[in-house]
Order: C-alpha cells, then sequence, then structure tokens
C-alpha cells in the first residue's frame, strides 16, 4: 500500500507558490486514489457483481444510523436503526452490514454461502481503512472538514454501487438437464 502522506504539500506542488485550501473533494480523491482496488465500490464491481449472485432488498437509510450485527435467541439479526433484519449467518450479517453504513437500497448477495465469508472480510477492511484514511488525512483539521470528507466518501461509494445494480431477484440457472448424449 502507498505510504500515507500529508495532502497539502501534494496540492502545492499541483497549484504552484500559492497554496490554497484543502478542499473535501480533494482528500476523498485522494483517499480513493491511494485505495486502489481496495475500495468497496472496486471489490462490489471485481468481485461480486461477475458471480452469481441474487438480489437482495436491503433499504438502509442514507443518514447516518447506527449499524450493529446481534445475536438473539431467533438467530443473527442485522439492527439498521431501528430496523433488524435477520440473517441466515454472521457472514451474512457482516457482508450486509458494510452495505447497510453505506446506505444502499438493494445489494447483490452471492448464491454461493461459502464465498460470502471472504468477500465480508475483504469489505470489512475495506470499510475500515477507507475511514482510517480519512481520520489521517484530517486529523489535524476541522470537525466540518472531516465531517464532509466522511459524508462525501460514502455518498461517492453508495453511488458506484447503485450505478453497479444489484442484479436480478432470482439467479439465472443455465444447465443443461439433457442426461443422453448426443
Amino acid at each position: 500500500m502507498a505510504e500515507i502522506a500529508d495532502i497539502t504539500e501534494k496540492l502545492r506542488e499541483l497549484t504552484g507558490p500559492t497554496p490554497r485550501t484543502v478542499r473535501a473533494d480533494d482528500i476523498v480523491a485522494e483517499i480513493r486514489r491511494m485505495l486502489g482496488e481496495q475500495e468497496p465500490a472496486r471489490i462490489y464491481e471485481q468481485k461480486i457483481r461477475t458471480i452469481r449472485t441474487r438480489r437482495f432488498e436491503l433499504k438502509a437509510p442514507t443518514k447516518k444510523v447506527p449499524v450493529e450485527v446481534q445475536h438473539t435467541l431467533l438467530g443473527i439479526e442485522l439492527k439498521v436503526g431501528r430496523r433488524r433484519l435477520l440473517c441466515p449467518d454472521l457472514a451474512t450479517a457482516r457482508y450486509l452490514a458494510v452495505f447497510a453504513r453505506l446506505g444502499v437500497e438493494a445489494v447483490a448477495v452471492p448464491y454461493d454461502i461459502t464465498q460470502i465469508s471472504r468477500l465480508a472480510d475483504e469489505l470489512e477492511s475495506s470499510w475500515f481503512r477507507m475511514l482510517m484514511l480519512a481520520d489521517h488525512l484530517t486529523k489535524d483539521r476541522s470537525a466540518r472538514l472531516r465531517g464532509l470528507v466522511e459524508s462525501h466518501l460514502i455518498a461517492a461509494e453508495r453511488d458506484e454501487i447503485t450505478r453497479l445494480g444489484a442484479g436480478p431477484a432470482i439467479p439465472q440457472f443455465n444447465q443443461n438437464t439433457r442426461q443422453r448424449r448426443r
């Protein structure tokens, strides 16, 4: 991974000797550049949308709400704000929690349940890496700029995932059932 540096020096190189104030969009662009292929939207595009998936209507709110995975007597639940979603296993709850934090309306869930755990690990580490970079690049800045950077990052990821789509509600089964040889 690239070395984490202060963005103001890079901006001075680009704009010349007259310094300008750092905008939230500049920091967001730098974070997305630093993440590269480990950005949540890139993982979704390259590793999830390329395999057979089914559509899941998450209906997560776009505003920031608490998202947590709960172990109850009924099983594992994903609590998004005040809503509770029953999940078949912990891996699926962790997978959906990342998209709930992004505020995605509908998301593609891999049909093969053995892949969900690995993808949930990648998405969670990408999510926390993105937030860590945002905190690091805005550590000496105002709280308003920190909030703007985080909200712009989340909005950019949400828009990209929405653009990629969630796929069909039921996956296509293109299997030939004919057993006779020709």
